[in-house]
Formats: C-alpha cells, structure tokens, sequence
C-alpha cells in the first residue's frame, strides 16, 4: 500500500523519478543529504548526523572514505533494542559527488545554523524534501524520506540481483523479516509470475 498522508509505505522511486526529485532540490547542501541518501539507503535520521570525519578522510582536499560510516547512536535500534553501526561503500557517483562538494573541516557534515555543534534536523529535512518533490511535480504520489531506502533495498534485489543476505549485510538489518517489508513487489512482477504457472 503506498503512502496516503502519511500512513501506509513510502512510495518506491524509478531512476527517472530520482532524477526529477535531484533537479527540483535547490541547496547544495540539501542535494549531497539527497544523494547520500540515495547511493546507501540509510535512514535519513542517520545521515542528518553525519560527521565530517564519518565520510572523509580530508575534508580540506574533499577526498572521501571508500566507506561511509552511520555511528550506532544515529541509527534506528533493531526489534531487540540493540543499535550498530553501518559501514557502506561509497558508490563511485557518489564518490565524484562528495569530491565536488566543498565540506567544514570538522564538525558535523550537515550543520544547522552558525558554527558546526548541531547537525540539521529530520523535519527541516522533511519540509525541503516535500517542497522538492512537489516542484518536480510528484506530489501527488506518497513519496516521503523513507522512499530513498526502500528504493535502494528494492532496486538492488529485484533489478539487480543481489541475493537477501549480501542485501542484509549492506542495509545493516538484523533480521530478515525487518529487511523483506522493504521490498516492494510491483503488480508487473505479481502478473510476471502467475504468467510463469
């Protein structure tokens, strides 16, 4: 079920979508959350708290990790309560992208305000990603910050064919059962298979 004000999931995003989303977005700060976001299917909560140092390794020169790292304390905590950290490879898009964009020297990567002691909030985040998407003329469908995730995770499995426990493993899941809610089956792939009998 896609999202209808805000109950239900997050709508599941074609490249063309991204794109259209990508053009619509103003800041150049806002454009790296997005891409970010859309190279590692972390949670945006997470990626709001990102600090310099988690996604380079010389902020001066703008040469990045071959890793991203979300902190345990950024994540969302598992069915059981326990929070991990996240390693995931930098995509080479995204490693052209955080190459090109001029960060602080320390602090966090998406601070809000003067100085660099807070990192931007999730409802800041929220309110200029819902203008973009409505620039880009998709406001009409239920696309929210969880759509980037579920995008990734949905993508990688079907399109790509990357098997559940690689998927697991990148994501940073804990259980499959969490991990599987993610993937969207499309009405094209429920015909798809009934057309296999």
């Amino acid at each position: 079920m896609s999202k209808n004000n805000r109950y239900g999931q997050a709508e599941i995003l074609s490249a063309s979508d991204c794109d259209r989303i990508r053009r619509s977005i103003i800041s150049k700060h806002h454009l790296l959350l997005w891409d970010i976001a859309r190279y590692t299917g972390e949670r945006w909560g997470a990626i709001c708290q990102l600090k310099v140092s988690d996604v380079y390794q010389d902020a001066i020169a703008s040469v990045p990790r071959t890793e991203i790292t979300f902190q345990k304390h950024t994540r969302k905590a598992s069915p059981s309560g326990k929070q991990e950290t996240r390693q995931c490879p930098v995509h080479p898009e995204l490693d052209r992208l955080l190459r090109a964009y001029k960060p602080n020297a320390s602090g966090y990567l998406f601070s809000s305000g003067f100085g660099r002691t807070k990192h931007i909030s999730f409802s800041a985040c929220d309110k200029w990603l819902r203008a973009a998407v409505v620039r880009a003329g998709l406001g009409h469908r239920g696309i929210s910050s969880h759509s980037t995730r579920r995008s990734f995770i949905t993508v990688l499995y079907y399109d790509r064919g990357v098997d559940i426990k690689t998927l697991q493993a990148i994501t940073g899941h804990s259980d499959l059962k969490s991990l599987q809610r993610y993937i969207e089956v499309s009405d094209d792939r429920k015909v798809a298979a009934i057309a296999l009998l």
